[in-house]
């Protein structure tokens, strides 16, 4: 009973302490909780079944990333709360209680800072649950009605997903504390903290962090085919590893090399702070490691999630480039589709192909498509023209074609000039791939187009079906209705009178069947301010417990005559260069992490990259002023 009021006694006085860990943790908790909620809850329902699971399978492989990033989260935060308790559980031996005690005493007081964070997480996602799925369905630019809904199953799968991973650390600290010697809890916190590191291990851990990084930044951007996802893979790999290596090997070496140099150590407080950040660094690398690896994820983030939202606006655009199609054998049909149109509605543009469909079996691509048809180049900058739409294809040689295709999502093939295609025994190769929507909706869902120089076209020509391709896109979207009816009657005639012919009809205020990607850009930008939160948290917990472990040192200095403001200048040169480091480190990685996403998703993701390192910068600087302070307070400056 003693020990418990002692653990309760200990957590009320430090309550303080432990707050910027308990709201981490809470708010962590909450995210996830809300991010069940979106899977058992019927907020999404209206969406329709096939957007909702889309919506559901999503969520459960970001719940997976969050599951991850909690772990290596309560392990990071338990440990600094093990690593600040240290020299007061060595004080308790030397009263006389064994580690056992200790231990026990230890696991109270953390199981109740994480009991503390449980109840307050699940209270704060219950609570913002609504306000969660309306800012959600706001930024997917979604109109469903938001009622609240208390929903049993996320809060027991929150709650039990956090209390096994919490307990395994607590279980975790009160084994260290048990195998632990007297002289090791006594002086825990200060433990391999201020030495030097060896030159030779650094320039080892330098050189090989710059190659891996180097070679993580290659496969990023290295253009293939279908190896290109497992170049992802391993970028992502070695760019963690080499991160790690950096701060391990090259920062620590240049910074030992500029605190050797006098010119530069004996100016302004630079002896006061540099040495310092050189002693810290074998201590507080990993930390360093970790903040740049989450501010590169919610960077990346970030990105994809913009990426997400223009490629979606681009295929709904694609879809809509015409409101009627008609593929048909004859080539006197314009006159008379555009007749029928005209009575219910004026026609805004149109345009006019000749393709020649081929069967699988005349043509052998490196990448299987359904679907295949050839065109010539003359043809389609034609249509561009009649359309109104971009042309900037240069006209293939005789070996080489230009492939029209579809408004996909994303593409692993980044290479596209690895592909070949043998058509009636004669090989091409791709030179270019466009993505413009010349044939809208059957270039979308049904024709992969093949663009050849005009004679070889002629040549190939005899070898398939020419169909004529008749596109019109009309002006009054509340006539759609009464045109398609027109189109349909010409359809049947000219079925029944044995002639072939296909009709698109593309309803332009018509039900949408990709709304879930319009949640999932959504879902992309909540991650990137999680990582942030998260980063942030990290950075201001670890700069907290220094900043204890420091308060005997600025007091000596202080009794040696150092002023208030020459100290404060120094602790803010020190916790400029510990935000500073892992904020540049991300900055050039984000780079090559958003370039790569780039290639995969055709965009141009280059404002966002700036836009989105820049807000990192904003939340790391607001952190960094907020850390001054209370370092400040701490350490008695």
């Amino acid at each position: 009973m003693r020990m418990m009021k002692l653990a309760l006694l200990n957590f009320r006085n430090g309550f303080r302490n432990y707050l910027s860990l308990v709201i981490s943790l809470a708010f962590t908790m909450s995210v996830f909780l809300n991010f069940q909620n979106i899977i058992y809850s019927d907020a999404l329902a209206l969406l329709g079944e096939r957007n909702k699971n889309n919506v559901d399978t999503i969520v459960q492989v970001i719940s997976v990333v969050l599951v991850c990033f909690m772990f290596f989260f309560i392990w990071y935060s338990t440990n600094v709360f093990l690593t600040r308790q240290k020299k007061e559980i060595g004080i308790y031996v030397f009263m006389g209680l064994t580690n056992q005690k200790i231990g026990k005493l230890y696991m109270i007081e953390i199981t109740l800072i994480g009991l503390s964070a449980l109840v307050l997480g699940i209270a704060f996602g219950t609570a913002f649950t609504g306000l969660f799925q309306m800012v959600l369905l706001a930024l997917s630019d979604l109109v469903v009605e938001i009622s609240f809904q208390f929903v049993l199953q996320p809060v027991l799968i929150t709650a039990g997903v956090y209390l096994v991973i919490y307990l395994i650390f607590v279980l975790k600290g009160y084994a260290d504390i048990v195998r632990s010697s007297v002289l090791d809890m006594f002086t825990g916190a200060r433990q391999n903290e201020y030495i030097r590191q060896s030159f030779i291990l650094l320039w080892i851990r330098a050189l090989l962090g710059v190659v891996v990084l180097g070679t993580g930044f290659y496969f990023a951007v290295k253009e293939g085919g279908m190896e290109v996802l497992g170049n992802v893979f391993l970028a992502v790999v070695l760019v963690i590893a080499g991160v790690y290596l950096l701060f391990g090997g090259l920062i620590p070496l240049i910074f030992q090399g500029l605190a050797g140099r006098k010119s530069f150590l004996y100016q302004k407080t630079r002896c006061l702070w540099v040495n310092n950040v050189i002693f810290r660094m074998k201590k507080n690398y990993r930390t360093y490691a970790m903040v740049c690896v989450l501010v590169l994820c919610s960077v990346t983030a970030l990105a994809t999630g913009f990426a997400m939202k223009a490629r979606y606006e681009n295929i709904v655009h694609f879809e809509n480039t015409y409101t009627f199609q008609l593929l048909s054998d004859r080539k006197d049909l314009d006159d008379e589709a555009r007749e029928l149109i005209e009575e219910c509605t004026p026609i805004a543009f149109s345009s006019y192909i000749p393709i020649t469909t081929l069967e699988e079996s005349q043509i052998k691509t490196t990448t299987r498509y359904t679907g295949y048809a050839i065109t010539s180049w003359s043809a389609l900058k034609n249509l561009a023209e009649e359309a109104g739409l971009s042309f900037e294809l240069e006209e293939p040689e005789e070996d080489e074609y230009i492939r029209a295709t579809n408004m996909i999502l994303f593409s692993l093939i980044t290479d596209v000039t690895s592909e070949t295609a043998v058509i009636e025994g004669k090989t091409f190769r791709q030179i270019q791939r466009t993505q413009e929507p010349y044939l809208g909706y059957l270039q979308e869902r049904h024709v992969n187009l093949f663009i050849l120089n005009d004679e070889e076209y002629e040549k190939l020509r005899p070898a398939g079906r020419e169909l004529y391709v008749y596109n019109y896109k009309i002006t009054d979207p509340k006539a759609f209705a009464a045109a398609r009816d027109r189109l349909s009657e010409l359809v049947e005639q000219i079925r029944q009178k044995d002639g072939y012919i296909g009709r698109v009809a593309i309803d332009p205020e018509g039900e949408d069947d990709r709304k879930w990607i319009k949640v999932l850009y959504s879902l992309c930008e909540f991650m990137f301010m999680v990582f942030i939160f998260a980063s942030g948290s990290i950075m201001s917990m670890k700069l907290y417990n220094d900043s204890f472990e420091e308060k005997e040192r600025y007091l000596v200095m202080k009794k040696l005559g150092f002023e208030s403001r020459l100290l404060g200048r120094s602790i803010a040169c020190e916790l400029a260069a510990a935000y500073g480091m892992p904020f540049v480190v991300m900055s050039i990685a984000s780079y090559f992490s958003v370039h790569a996403l780039e290639k995969m998703m055709f965009a141009d993701l280059r404002m966002i990259n700036v836009v989105s390192v820049l807000a990192v910068g904003v939340v790391f600087f607001v952190c960094y002023r907020l850390s001054v302070r209370v370092y400040r307070r701490n350490v008695g400056v």
